[in-house]
């Protein structure tokens, strides 16, 4: 008998921008509220919950000593209810999908949350890292991410005036999806103690008073995409990593913060506990490449994916690919040769505009993939990312 993990509903907190409204938080606090968030939907009690896989990428500080375990014990779940942090650096919340769904696909577990947390605000991309062993520098040459961005637009040959494009249509879509109420069922508003407001972007929800403003009680859109934004802006941007280069700040992920949190289960606990399941997991693919231009392994991982599922790209009805980088994303595009189904790739934009939380933002893209393809009415989808030092990971998701 085939055992099947079912995603009976994944979630996120609204994205915060850097420094902004959600960075009053900690990281296991806000994981805690996305948690309970997703259980209350379903009327569960957390003791059924088995386990909890937490991506998170920098674990120091307030997101060390397992965030996972923090987070759960945060919630006021049970005790009974263990955890673990796993770290694939960008991929972090897309391998804790599969190790839950592998779990569960195994036997060996009925009921599992995949989440992720990062707090880029509070915890800086890379305070965790340390020198790299010389034996791996005898080897390869290690650059920054933006350098190897950089080395794909050389190498795929994407013009600057190409990326910015990407980018804005990035921005153009988060904005309608938000505008258009696309993003409400996979959001868990989140609860804010009261502080000073951050500037307001005219995108998060802020209580008007009658004269100051105040941070919302409630936090429940995401305020990264900028309605500002111009192909004239965006132009207008330095390059960010060589002084000849084509990417900037605007054509590259921001960094935010965010959580999210997918609800795993298997035949025998979607019936005892009587759950509606809306997609399942159907495969996953891994790649590893060169580590020098390291963000590369997109199309790798996908055509590994597809084919484990026994299905082709042809099949994908909703391609999300994480928007490190554009470069990143045309790169793929190329390689994979769908220049004629961009509006089936990120549908409703991705980290260039919403945000790229690291540690959360596998978990984040699987609650934007799913309403989308219940709004084609399509049966499958993939979700993509490339990761550091040169892997990537994707996984295949039916509709049911």
């Amino acid at each position: 008998m085939e055992m099947v993990s079912y995603i009976v509903d994944a979630v996120r907190a609204p994205i915060g921008r850097k420094n902004g409204t959600l960075s009053v938080l900690r990281g296991d606090d806000l994981a805690a509220q996305v948690l309970n968030g997703l259980v209350t939907r379903h009327d569960l009690d957390p003791a059924e919950i088995e386990d909890v896989q937490m991506g998170c990428v920098t674990q120091i500080g307030e997101q060390g000593w397992n965030v996972g375990r923090m987070a759960v014990l945060a919630a006021g779940w049970p005790v009974s209810v263990s955890a673990t942090t796993v770290d694939r650096q960008c991929g972090s919340s897309m391998q804790t999908n599969f190790n839950a769904a592998a779990a569960v696909m195994a036997g060996q577990l009925d009921l599992v949350v995949s989440a992720g947390v990062e707090m880029m605000s509070r915890v800086p991309m890379g305070s965790n890292g340390g020198s790299i062993s010389e034996r791996v520098l005898e080897r390869h040459e290690i650059v920054m991410q933006g350098t190897s961005a950089e080395l794909l637009a050389d190498e795929w040959k994407l013009s600057r005036e190409a990326l910015d494009a990407y980018s804005l249509e990035s921005h153009r879509r988060a904005l309608a999806a938000s505008d258009g109420g696309r993003f409400e069922r996979e959001i868990i508003p989140i609860e804010l103690p009261e502080t000073p407001a951050p500037e307001d972007t005219g995108n998060s929800l802020l209580q008007a008073g009658g004269g100051a403003v105040a941070a919302p009680a409630v936090f429940a859109i995401d305020e990264a995409p900028r309605r500002e934004t111009s192909a004239e802006a965006l132009a207008a941007l330095k390059p960010a990593f060589r002084p000849d280069g084509v990417v900037t700040a605007g054509n590259s992920s921001q960094i935010v913060d965010g959580s999210a949190a997918v609800l795993i289960a298997s035949e025998r606990a979607v019936k005892r506990l009587d759950l509606a399941p809306r997609a399942r997991f159907v495969s996953f693919g891994i790649a590893g490449v060169d580590p020098t231009r390291m963000l590369h392994g997109n199309p790798q991982a996908m055509e590994k994916a597809v084919a484990k599922a026994g299905l082709t790209m042809d099949d994908m009805a909703v391609i999300e690919v994480n928007e490190a980088f554009a470069s990143v994303v045309l790169q793929t595009v190329q390689d994979l040769h769908l220049e004629e189904r961009m509006d089936d790739v990120n549908p409703n934009g991705g980290g260039i505009s919403l945000g790229h939380p690291l540690g959360a933002t596998g978990a984040r893209i699987t609650a934007t993939l799913l309403p989308e393809l219940e709004r084609r009415n399509a049966r499958y989808g993939i979700a993509s990312m490339c990761v550091g030092f040169g892997m990537a990971i994707a996984g295949v998701v039916e509709r049911l």
